[in-house]
């Protein structure tokens, strides 16, 4: 659960006063740091707090907004599209554990999976793993329970088709891809869930560094297919936690809000 709704059960069960409750969440909505605002009512906006996003800043610059995040009461922070060098260097400034394929960066405990079902990883080849790890922990951190199936691309069909019994169980399956991108077209007609489908920069020249299966993918002929941009693992891996934790309720679908993120909106 996100801060804010605890605050807000706690009223609720007569363990917080009101004003109690005000105190907490009568936060200033951005802290200005000079080379960033950091959103602070993010949380409350969206029910989780922003994600830094590491390529182009320096590990200061990392280190400054997850501490600021910290002292006003964050206490998990996801930060992609790390270096190495980077990581090293914040992690001398604040508690971050590093992923070296994934290339993404943690501060604090993963949470208790609370999502309706199982988040299912699907890649073409092994080359694609970088990207969907990214997708893989990024629904990790934001509360899922993650399968992962890797290498069970269509050029090996049996591959695929051994894989059914994850299929056949997810409730949202995020599917990894370079080359010509075919996997998500044949997930896509195997499963009776939604498929996010990433296109990599994994290929030879025509495949013009993910363009060609960006455009097999937004051409599937595949109901119930999703297009992310190429490399986003990122972006899968929230959309899939959105997906992950819908319920309905009077009949209308309602997002549990506690963790969903917009990519652009997202990511610092």
């Amino acid at each position: 659960m996100n801060q804010t709704r605890d605050i807000l059960r706690a009223v609720e069960a007569g363990e917080l006063s009101a004003d109690d409750a005000l105190s907490r969440l009568k936060l200033k909505p951005f802290e200005n740091l000079g080379y960033a605002q950091v959103d602070l009512h993010r949380e409350v906006m969206q029910g989780a707090s922003e994600v830094i996003y590491g390529a182009g800043k320096t590990a200061e610059q990392i280190a400054g907004i997850a501490r600021t995040m910290l002292d006003h009461g964050r206490t998990r922070i996801l930060v992609t599209r790390l270096s190495a060098a980077q990581a090293e260097a914040v992690a001398d400034q604040v508690p971050l554990t590093f992923d070296e394929v994934s290339h993404l960066g943690r501060i604090g405990a993963l949470p208790e999976p609370d999502g309706l079902g199982n988040v299912l990883v699907v890649t073409g080849g092994t080359s694609d793993i970088p990207v969907a790890e990214e997708a893989a922990q990024t629904a990790e951190f934001l509360g899922n329970r993650v399968q992962r199936a890797y290498d069970m691309g269509v050029a090996g069909l049996h591959r695929t088709l051994a894989k059914m019994d994850l299929i056949a169980d997810a409730s949202v399956i995020v599917a990894v891809a370079g080359m010509e991108g075919a996997l998500a077209s044949v997930v896509g007609g195997l499963a009776d869930s939604p498929v996010i489908a990433v296109p990599t920069s994994v290929g030879y020249g025509a495949s013009f560094g993910g363009v060609s299966a960006l455009l097999s993918m937004l051409n599937s002929c595949a109901s119930g297919v999703a297009v992310v941009n190429i490399d986003n693992g990122f972006g899968a891996g929230y959309m899939a936690s959105m997906i992950n934790h819908m319920d309905v309720k009077g009949g209308h679908a309602v997002v549990e809000a506690t963790h969903v993120d917009t990519e652009c909106g997202g990511l610092r």
